[in-house]
This record gives structure tokens, sequence and C-alpha cells, in this order.
């Protein structure tokens, strides 16, 4: 039978490219999404011509009724999880003076709390398993004036991480940091503010998604210590 991977956010970007790589690895998938819904049946069309099983399930992070309902559609249907991939996230830039209370509760439900939530339910059903938080290195060194919601929900989930893999003695978990990522909301961004911001931390080109997948798939092998934070800086200058 094969194992089983849930990966949230993975209509398109870094997570997409994660499915596609654990498929191709031989794991059946469980995606979800929330607004992305042709996006996300392009890549079930994929993983499903390489003759693996992937479930496609709409879920709004920001709802823990939506999450309660998701883990318990979840037990009842598989039992048991080898990987969770806690990749969806959501990002409100905008100056400091205008970020309001509800934008940065919104970034926090989606990048920090949903995490949370979804680890504490599936370490239950995911003996000797692996959790794979994707943070950034806005967590840690890169952040900006126009992200701090976003930087402080990064920086929260590779504390979380290390604080998990404290509680957790038979899952090992881990935080994936990278750079800027050639993803499609990176490319519709403002393409001079990106290259200011590349410059200003001296990244000279953007991280593929495949690369990112790539090195999970090597994260999955390893015998790297539970709790470890994988910084993915890219070319730089």
């Amino acid at each position: 039978m094969n194992k089983v991977a849930l990966i949230t956010g993975c209509a398109l970007g870094i997570g997409k490219e994660i499915a596609l790589e654990l498929a191709r690895d031989g794991y059946n998938i469980i995606g979800t999404y929330n607004t992305s819904q042709q996006e996300i049946e392009k890549v079930k069309k994929r993983v499903e011509s390489l003759g693996i099983k992937f479930d496609v399930y709409k879920l709004d992070l920001t709802k823990e009724e939506e999450i309660n309902k998701f883990y318990d559609n979840i037990k009842t249907k598989y039992k048991k999880i080898d990987i969770l991939i806690n990749n969806a996230a959501k990002s409100l830039d905008n100056d400091f003076n205008l970020k309001t209370k509800k934008e940065f509760m919104e970034v926090l439900d989606v990048n920090l709390i949903a995490p949370f939530l979804l680890i504490q339910k599936f370490s239950n059903i995911m003996n000797n398993g692996i959790i794979i938080n994707i943070s950034s290195t806005d967590g840690i060194n890169t952040y900006s004036g126009l992200n701090i919601d976003y930087s402080a929900s990064k920086a929260g989930l590779i504390n979380l991480t290390k604080s998990i893999s404290l509680v957790l003695k038979n899952i090992k978990i881990y935080a994936v940091c990278p750079n800027w990522v050639d993803t499609e909301g990176i490319r519709l961004m403002n393409q001079d503010y990106l290259k200011e911001e590349m410059n200003r931390i001296g990244q000279s080109e953007l991280i593929k998604p495949s690369e990112i997948a790539n090195e999970i798939i090597k994260l999955i092998y390893s015998d790297k210590k539970s709790g470890s934070i994988i910084v993915l800086e890219g070319k730089h200058v």
C-alpha cells in the first residue's frame, strides 16, 4: 500500500511541485486548496497520470471548524498518514501605518495557527511520520517593513517547529526556509520592488519551486535531527 502525504495549498507554486515530486516517489496525495480550484484540478490530473491517487479538499485555513471537519474526514478514510506538509501561506503586504488587526490576524491564522491545529490533530494518526513546515528566511533575517505580519508568522512557525520537536517524540518535524521563490504570485508582483528586495538581501536568482521539492525529498530520507531548520538561500551575488 502506498504511503500518504497531506499537503496544504498545493494548487500552485511550491505546493504543486512538492505534490508532483512526492507522487513520483510513490506517495498518494491529499491536497488542499481554498480558491484555486481549476489549478488544483490540473495538478490532480498530472498526479493521477502517474498512477497515483490524489484526493482534493477545499479548506479555509482561517476557520477552525473546517480544519476539524477535514481531520475527521481524513481520519475516517485513511486511518493513518505518513507526511504532513504545511505549505499554504498568505501575505497581505502594506504600509505599517495602514496594517489592520483583521489583516494581521488573517495572516497569522493561515501561516501559524492553522499549522499548529493541523499538527495537533494529524500527529494522532502519524506514528513515525514526518512533518515539514514551509517557513521563510523572512522569519530569520530577510524581513521588511511591508510584511511585518508575514515575517512574524514565519518566525513563529520556526519556533513552533522547534517547540513541537520536544513534544512529539515519535514524529520528525522540520522547517524549510527559502528566500524568494519563482511562483505565480511572485511573478505578478511589482518587479522593480522585487529586484530591489533581492538586491537588498543579496539574492541573484529566484529559487525554482522544483528545487524546494527536491530538497524536501532529500529531507524526508535524511537523518537530520527533529526540530532542524533548513535554510534555502538560492544563488547569491
